[in-house]
């Protein structure tokens, strides 16, 4: 239910955080990895640490932002591994941390452009090849930001909330091919990404009260999810939001 052998799979925003653990669980599953970043060097660690743990890999740079390196990655990872079966969206970003009366409009953009803009042009640019062998997979990693109001993440809940509807519309458009798309919806885990929030001992414990579970997310909390959206274990699953999050969307009101 969970193998992936001969798989070829391309995640975004994957040398880091949630998309470094999904590449690893998922090129333990079987899966070829194509590991993308903006940063050239990171690309090329995450390649070999798969490598050396006998997974097969491939680093390839890709500002998401930008068009043309998104179907550059795209090229690569089909002149690489032949096609493309499951497409994993991570990257974002958030240069943002405040009201949404203070947002700047160059941040604003930036944060639309990455976290959704760049989602649907690469799925335009994958799913037709999924379409032509009826079959394929998407997964676009959304937050539980975009689940409720938050008077600091807002323009970033935006774009979190909209990552949902995008995975809905496009499984309508795309399900008629076999192809599944769905979101992840990660708490709060702990990466590089998120440091701000749980890196002070006293923001971790305000933020760890709400957890029902007692503690923050780990990478690899998030890495499994992913596994079972990408494999035989999904296949009746698509425009869902699989909530990741220790039961903090359960446990808001506690």
């Amino acid at each position: 239910m969970f193998d992936l052998t001969g798989k070829v799979a391309l995640i975004t925003g994957a040398t880091k955080g949630i998309g470094r653990a999904i590449a690893f669980a998922l090129s333990a599953a079987g899966a070829r990895v194509v590991v993308s970043s903006r940063d050239a060097g990171r690309c090329q660690e995450t390649e070999q640490a798969i490598r050396d743990a006998g997974g097969e890999a491939s680093g390839f740079p890709c500002n998401c932002s930008h068009n043309d390196q998104l179907q550059a990655l795209v090229d690569h990872a089909v002149a690489t591994y032949g096609r493309i079966d499951i497409l994993v969206c991570n990257a974002a970003v958030n240069p943002h941390y405040g009201p949404m009366s203070t947002v700047s409009q160059e941040a604003y953009d930036k944060i639309m452009n990455t976290n959704l803009r760049s989602t649907l042009w690469l799925c335009n640019m994958v799913l037709p090849a999924m379409a032509e062998r009826n079959d394929g997979v998407a997964i676009i990693i959304s937050s539980i930001a975009g689940l409720a109001g938050d008077s600091m993440l807002g323009i970033y809940a935006l774009s979190k909330a909209a990552d949902m509807q995008l995975a809905r519309n496009l499984a309508v458009e795309w399900g008629e091919h076999n192809i599944r798309i769905n979101c992840i919806a990660p708490g709060l885990v702990r990466t590089d990404f998120a440091r701000a929030l749980w890196e002070d001992p006293e923001k971790a414990a305000k933020a760890t009260a709400r957890y029902p579970l007692g503690r923050l997310g780990e990478p690899d909390d998030i890495a499994g999810a992913a596994v079972f959206l990408a494999a035989r274990s999904g296949n009746w699953v698509t425009g869902q939001t699989l909530v990741v999050d220790g039961g903090w969307a359960v446990g808001r009101g506690a």
